[in-house]
């Protein structure tokens, strides 16, 4: 399933409080939609890294009462009141005894004397066996206990959220031009470094704090790998040399408008985000003269970032001019 499908999903189970399972290659996401979709049902989110739990640790520790007898104290991380997500991330890379210890509180909400308020809901992820990572097999009797999704990276999913949460466009720009390195993992591999949503992030902080051009390459090769390093390298040199923006939109017709696919798909995005109603006239003047997908692709990148450009009548012209492609 794509991240807003498995968004949407589990917007219908963690209302019901169904145990939820996502499984996903490292790298693709798996934290940050459970985060994205606890905020959105506005529900407080614990986050327990279950790999570094021990058993004792969600049990508690024993304490002699008043009444002279054994009780077991819960560890504070668990939740005593309200609503919310408790979320035992890389649950199936914790130790057997660990993954026992979880049973009665996925199932029957309980560990022991402690007990899950009703407005809470577990979930769990982890990686999957296939992708090298650190697991432990699940034993059957905890797997029958969740609801399953599998989650894929997703291109346009990615884009939004990047959008939203201030990826740098020339990295976003690239991964369009290049959307097989999105998410471009080989467990048969023995490498470090590999693309994935996640280490694309991370290029997109470092180049933020303007690396040396003598190390550059070296950080890049250090987050996603040789290969991806040196392709979004060359796109790089290509973005730096292109238009500057505010002489496109100070003079739209007469502006270089780059047919290259590379050196297109690198203009739309660092325009797209100077989208506005003020500077809608001149975009849809140089949409006009790029190649039409590039228009297409630069109209929907502007109303995207102001959606009050849509409301616009140079875009309302934009979008009667090229009604057959622009769906």
């Amino acid at each position: 399933m794509i991240p807003s499908h498995i968004a949407r999903a589990l917007t219908t189970l963690l209302p019901i409080r169904q145990p939820v399972f996502l499984w996903g290659p490292p790298g693709v996401g798996k934290s940050q939609i459970v985060a994205q979709t606890a905020a959105g049902l506005a529900l407080e989110l614990i986050d327990i890294r279950a790999v570094l739990l021990d058993p004792v640790d969600l049990r508690g520790l024993p304490q002699i009462d008043a009444d002279g007898r054994t009780h077991w104290r819960a560890p504070a991380f668990l939740p005593t009141g309200g609503q919310g997500v408790l979320f035992l991330d890389e649950l199936n890379a914790a130790p057997p005894l660990v993954q026992a210890a979880c049973y009665q509180l996925i199932l029957d909400r309980a560990l022991g004397e402690y007990r899950l308020p009703d407005g809470w809901t577990v979930l769990a992820a982890g990686n999957r066996d296939q992708d090298r990572a650190v697991t432990h097999r699940m034993p059957s009797a905890l797997a029958n206990r969740f609801v399953h999704l599998e989650i894929e990276a997703h291109l346009e999913d990615w884009v939004a959220w990047a959008t939203y949460a201030g990826v740098r466009p020339e990295v976003i720009s690239f991964l369009r031009f290049r959307p097989s390195l999105l998410h471009d993992f080989d467990p048969a591999v023995a490498s470090r470094a590999f693309p994935t949503p996640r280490s694309w992030q991370f290029v997109s902080v470092m180049l933020a704090g303007n690396p040396s051009p003598e190390v550059e390459l070296e950080l890049l090769r250090g987050a996603v790998g040789d290969g991806a390093a040196l392709e979004f390298s060359g796109f790089l040199k290509l973005w730096r040399e292109l238009p500057d923006t505010d002489a496109v939109l100070a003079d739209p017709d007469a502006a270089p408008a780059p047919a290259e696919p590379g050196a297109a798909y690198a203009i739309c995005e660092a325009l797209g985000r100077m989208a506005s109603p003020e500077t809608m006239p001149a975009l849809t003047r140089y949409a006009a003269r790029l190649p039409v997908e590039f228009g297409v692709l630069l109209m929907r990148d502007a109303v995207r970032h102001d959606s009050r450009a849509a409301q616009t009548e140079s875009f309302a012209a934009w979008a009667r001019d090229n009604a057959e492609v622009f769906v």
